[in-house]
């Protein structure tokens, strides 16, 4: 049996963020002493949003706190202008020089890259340790002298941080923002590569037998030991749900969100599909290709926030030859399609009434912000967890994945996108069920810190106390 943190018999379970925490066990007896939490996030705007959300939710647990957000200098400049934090969290700037390896100058999100280029920049955000070091040392001094305590929740890529908080004692947590299937299952392939032990095209996972993998779901570069000894570090210790987190800095701008509010505004109730592959990639070009045709064979209007194609800096200008001749303009012109070649306010879409599917890669913050709006989602992932995030939403009845595989491996063919666009928005036993199963999740997700009696209350009241105990 998998283990009840993460079994798919727990439907509750799915849409939690996760913190795990490297301590001893917690005593019943306490006293809650006054801490220095140290939030550090990777350097990724989907990893930076829970991020924001945990710090501000911890001001607002106990505003004796002092928490520091620590980051690189694009990042806390972001951070600090969106006035999503009380003016009480500080906020600790770390120098970062990619360009030393191998990466373009001033590069400090995976935004700004190729995939090609994502896990060069892993190890680069390496070379922060040494200042990270220099800094928690005066922290942990300064603690030490006015007898309080600190507590390090870095990211699951920044590993090298465990080494930091053993060096001065002092804890330290992973918080994971993914969900509690589509972690385990990614964490067991990078620990045991049972891939690479049989030639099947499905195999299962050693420690959880009944889960079966497909190689389609797999990327085709090798895993490098490097991030599996990371990654080890943070297995085998408590684990507290303190999800859904919710929203965190959006970059849209504010013209052009007015511009789409209106947009969807002309449109009936549930009648505008939103298509977003996240903050960071894109597709292939005949994957775009086929993913138009079948749009327009569906007669759906929709939403695309749209960047060039896989192998082109998403950066770049969109050119028009990666669209069907006139598409864009054809689409424009019937109200049928809005194209976002930026950001785009994603909550406030998801929120819309005239939003009624997501065509998602499913990436966990984009899975809850589509969840808390009942909105149901159409599944194409891309790297990661994000195919095993696809599996549990189809087992909980939100979800139809369009696509099979990731990146590489996976095929879009413009029939199944008109067939399963119909099947979700349209006016049949499936769309009907999978409408009213998303607003059950929903409501199950506004529950969860409704009072002090609620599973992520408890979460996060049980992280305070374990991390206080020590």
């Amino acid at each position: 049996m998998i283990d009840p943190y993460i079994s798919p018999n727990t439907s509750r379970i799915y849409f939690r963020v996760r913190l795990i925490q490297n301590s001893p066990k917690m005593e019943n007896n306490f006293f809650l002493k006054v801490l220095h939490i140290v939030i550090f996030p990777y350097l990724a705007h989907g990893h930076i949003n829970g991020f924001v959300n945990l710090a501000s939710l911890l001001h607002n647990r106990n505003s004796n706190f002092t928490i520091t957000f620590v980051s690189t200098p694009h990042h806390i400049q972001s951070v600090r202008s969106s006035s999503l934090f009380s003016s009480a969290i500080r906020f600790h700037s770390l120098p970062f020089f990619p360009e030393l390896h191998g990466l373009p100058p001033n590069t400090e999100s995976l935004a700004d890259l190729k995939v090609s280029q994502f896990v060069s920049f892993l190890h680069a955000t390496k070379s922060l340790q040494p200042a990270f070091d220099d800094f928690i040392s005066a922290v942990a001094f300064d603690a030490a002298s006015h007898g309080t305590k600190v507590a390090i929740v870095s990211d699951i890529f920044l590993g090298w941080t465990v080494e930091v908080a053993r060096k001065y004692r002092v804890s330290h947590s992973v918080f994971l923002t993914t969900s509690c299937y589509g972690g385990a299952v990614f964490l067991s392939l990078w620990i045991n590569l049972p891939h690479t032990k049989t030639t099947s095209q499905r195999f299962s996972l050693p420690e959880y037998p009944d889960v079966r993998i497909h190689r389609s779901q797999l990327r085709k570069e090798e895993l490098e030991q490097k991030w599996i000894d990371m990654v080890a570090k943070s297995l085998q210790i408590p684990i507290f749900p303190i999800g859904p987190l919710i929203g965190g800095l959006n970059p849209a701008s504010p013209t052009e969100a007015t511009e789409i509010i209106e947009w969807l505004d002309l449109h009936p109730p549930a009648s505008v599909l939103y298509i977003s592959f996240g903050s960071q990639n894109s597709i292939q070009k005949n994957q775009m290709l086929e993913l138009e045709l079948g749009l327009e064979a569906s007669r759906r209007p929709f939403i695309w926030v749209i960047r060039p194609p896989l192998g082109f800096n998403v950066k770049d200008e969109f050119k028009d030859e990666w669209l069907p001749a006139g598409f864009e303009k054809r689409m424009k012109e019937e109200k049928r399609g809005f194209f976002v070649h930026g950001w785009a306010p994603q909550i406030a879409i998801l929120s819309h009434k005239s939003t009624g599917a997501f065509l998602s890669h499913c990436g966990w913050n984009s899975v809850l912000e589509s969840l808390n709006s009942g909105i149901p989602i159409i599944g194409s992932p891309i790297g990661g967890e994000q195919p095993f995030n696809v599996t549990i939403l189809v087992e909980l009845g939100v979800c139809v994945e369009v696509a099979r595989g990731i990146m590489e491996n996976s095929e879009v063919e413009k029939e199944k996108v008109a067939d399963v666009v119909e099947m979700v928005m349209g006016d049949n036993e499936k769309g009907r069920f999978m409408r009213e199963r998303t607003k059950e999740i929903r409501d199950v997700m506004k529950k969860a810190w409704k009072d002090e009696s609620c599973s992520s209350a408890k979460g996060l009241a049980e992280y305070l106390k374990f991390i206080n105990c020590r």
